[in-house]
């Protein structure tokens, strides 16, 4: 069948791939550099799987800035366009998905939407009292920047939020274009389906926050945190895993799917997933803090990446680290190979990685490589595992 997929990014990319193996994919953005990418099988994002598939496999997979084009003739098509957490309004902006959806139906394409961005409790279930039609469905995924494709390979489930021939289908699309067969299938509600999404990622926050706080507790104290969590961890039911201290969760998804769940609890009673989002700032203020009390005079900012392997700078959590260090009249410095620019918010980026390891006096570091080892002793850092 034909496919189309809306959304060059990382989820776009790793669906478009994975369909691609057993289907005609047309995907479109408006980017052309990411269209002229993908037709020159060059994955636009920074993921080990999706250049090997576009360079070695035989995808039938091509991509257009034409939505049109894209979606004359296809079955489904999945949207997997931006949603930002919008804080004046208390939600995501849906904007992007808004304006795939509404293009279907004023152009009357006889296909079957699947929405892949991130999306409030209840927002696909409006979609279809507005539009009178049960042919939208939301499938949430479940993906690590830099593993996108592999995940999709190997999925810890499939979620499709309907029950009817259209959702099982696509559930069968997804089963088909992943290594593991014998993977679990839920069909559930549209809202259900939505709520997954959200629950699913608070709680992955709450475990980066719960061993942040068990960190700051033991540098406060003096304590060895690696002895503590490692004997936390040993307990099977709390698993040696997700447990390595950081600045704070960040990225794509984290910390806007906790605030966005955050604000479907607005007539709900709760504690817990306000304190999770509220524990990510505390976190980054006492990181902060930390590294200004050694005075330092240059503070260098090693990699704004969220991990290796990764591309991505969005929400990174040493970005907020950086502008609560900035804001006390600190001079600020950057390593990130991946930037071409020669500033960041304002402060030098250094392109040589020996004269940025000369200039700082601090080398601030979400997470350790080989590249900094041999001035350890500059660096600051909670990485206890040397593990993303």
């Amino acid at each position: 069948m034909k496919i189309a997929v809306a959304g060059l990014g990382y989820v776009g990319v790793s669906n478009a791939i994975i369909l691609a193996q057993h289907n005609e994919v047309v995907a479109f953005d408006p980017v052309r550099s990411k269209v002229d990418k993908i037709n020159a099988r060059i994955s636009p994002i920074e993921d080990r799987e999706a250049t090997q598939f576009l360079a070695e496999r035989p995808l039938n997979l091509r991509a257009t800035t034409d939505r049109d084009e894209a979606l004359a003739g296809a079955r489904f098509v999945v949207v997997a366009t931006p949603t930002n957490y919008d804080p004046g309004t208390g939600s995501f902006d849906t904007s992007s998905v808004n304006a795939v959806v509404s293009h279907v139906f004023e152009r009357d394409y006889d296909c079957t939407i699947i929405i892949k961005s991130t999306i409030p409790v209840g927002f696909t279930e409006s979609l279809r009292n507005r539009y009178g039609s049960d042919r939208i469905i939301f499938s949430p995924e479940f993906l690590r920047e830099g593993r996108a494709v592999h995940d999709n390979l190997h999925p810890s489930r499939i979620i499709v939020g309907g029950r009817d021939a259209e959702a099982k289908a696509f559930a069968d699309c997804l089963v088909e274009g992943a290594d593991d067969k014998d993977v679990q299938v839920f069909l559930t509600g549209s809202s259900e389906a939505e709520a997954i999404k959200l629950f699913s990622n608070t709680f992955l926050a709450m475990r980066v926050a719960f061993f942040n706080e068990l960190d700051t507790y033991a540098e406060v104290h003096g304590l060895k945190a690696l002895d503590i969590i490692s004997g936390v961890s040993a307990d099977p039911r709390i698993g040696n895993f997700y447990n390595n201290p950081s600045f704070g969760y960040g990225g794509y998804c984290l910390p806007k799917d906790t605030k966005q769940l955050l604000a479907n609890y607005k007539d709900v009673p709760q504690n817990l997933i306000e304190a999770i989002v509220s524990a990510n700032s505390t976190r980054k203020n006492f990181v902060a803090d930390s590294i200004v009390s050694g005075n330092p005079k240059t503070v260098g900012i090693y990699r704004l990446v969220m991990k290796n392997g990764s591309d991505n700078f969005r929400d990174s959590s040493v970005q907020g680290i950086m502008k609560r260090i900035k804001a006390k009249g600190i001079e600020i410095v950057v390593y990130e190979p991946n930037l071409a620019e020669d500033t960041f918010f304002k402060s030098p980026v250094i392109h040589d990685l020996d004269r940025f390891k000369a200039m700082s006096d601090v080398i601030v570091a979400n997470r350790v490589s080989a590249e900094v080892r041999d001035v350890i002793d500059k660096v600051y850092t909670r990485d206890i595992f040397h593990m993303d």
